[in-house]
Order: C-alpha cells, then structure tokens, then sequence
C-alpha cells in the first residue's frame, strides 16, 4: 500500500515514531568515529586492532539484523500482544512499505539501545569496544541504507540491484524468505534464500 498509517492518537507519540533516514544515518556516523578515535587517544589501541575488530563488529551486526527480522519482526502471533506487538515494529512497514519515514528505529529507541549495547560489550570485552562497536553501528547505518534506498528508490543499475531484488522478494513475494537487508549472506547459511 502507499501511504502511512497513524500509531498513536498522541501527536506526540506519533512523531517519534517517525524518523527522516538521515538522522540515524549521521548519529551513527559520528558514534562511530567517536568510538574509534576515543580508542586510539585514550585506550590506545592500533589500527591493527581496530581493523579486525570492526570488520567482526560489522559481521556480527548482519548476523544480528538476519536474527531479529527473522524472528523478532516475524514472530509467529500467538496471541493478541505478539499481533499487536509484531504489527507496531515490523508490520506496519509490510502494509506501507514507501513510508519513508517508517524505515528506520525512531532515534530515542536506537540511542538508548546503542548506549546499552556499549554498557553491555565494554562488560564483555573491555576497551576491544571501541574498535568492535564501531563495526557494529556503521553495519546498522549500512543496513538503513540499504533498507532506505529499496523502499524509496528505483531499482539501482549496479551491484545494490541485488539486495533491491532479494528485499523485494521478501516484500512482494515470499515474507518467509530472504531476511537478510544489508546481506544475503545469512539467508544463504540458514537456508531461507528465495526459491526460483
């Protein structure tokens, strides 16, 4: 459908459910060169070691994306709270697919989820965060630009045409296949590549 659709009766509610792509796209950004440069100033790590660790982080975040659309956003609705609850974060976007507005975590969710996942992997793996983390976000601004450009744009005369077909697929065609956005990668491991 084209269009959008009302969440909330608060008008407030409402506009922060709504994001404009480039927000997140350069809160991440900048997140991640903060991390980055925090990390070789005051932690000193190399470039030797961030490197790895951000590619890792960035793999990590493709793996993740894979794991929640395919299981968070597509949850078998049981009941009433999973149908509304699958509707709100993922749902709504089935049914209005060129929102471009509804295409990204409405920024106050995303911040306090990056916050708590710096929180969480600083625990787990020490100063290594400010090479890994990076990886990480950047692969989530990757995703939301890949998501961004197949809802809103002509299919693309390059190699992103296959990431525009295979969410299309996803879209249009077969909803319990190709999960991956950013990357087919994990609907090839897992076995949900679209059938012919």
């Amino acid at each position: 459908m084209k269009g959008t659709k009302v969440l909330s009766k608060s008008p407030f509610v409402e506009r922060i459910t709504r994001t404009h792509i480039s927000i997140p796209l350069v809160v991440f950004f900048i997140f991640s060169v903060f991390l980055i440069y925090q990390g070789i100033t005051d932690k000193g790590l190399s470039g030797w070691q961030i490197t790895p660790l951000f590619l890792i982080g960035f793999l990590l975040f493709t793996l993740a994306e894979y794991i929640m659309h395919r299981y968070l956003f597509h949850m078998n609705e049981t009941n009433e709270i999973k149908k509304k609850l699958v509707y709100t974060m993922h749902g709504v976007h089935h049914h209005y697919p060129k929102d471009k507005d509804r295409l990204a975590m409405p920024i106050p969710a995303s911040v306090t989820l990056a916050f708590l996942l710096f929180l969480l992997f600083r625990f787990l793996i020490g100063d290594l965060v400010y090479g890994f983390l990076p990886g990480f976000f950047v692969g989530y601004a990757s995703y939301l630009w890949v998501h961004f450009m197949v809802h809103a744009f002509q299919p693309p005369k390059n190699f992103f045409k296959i990431l525009w077909i295979h969410h299309g697929i996803h879209h249009h065609k077969q909803p319990e296949r190709a999960f991956g956005v950013s990357s087919p990668l994990w609907d090839l491991v897992f076995r949900t590549m679209p059938t012919k």
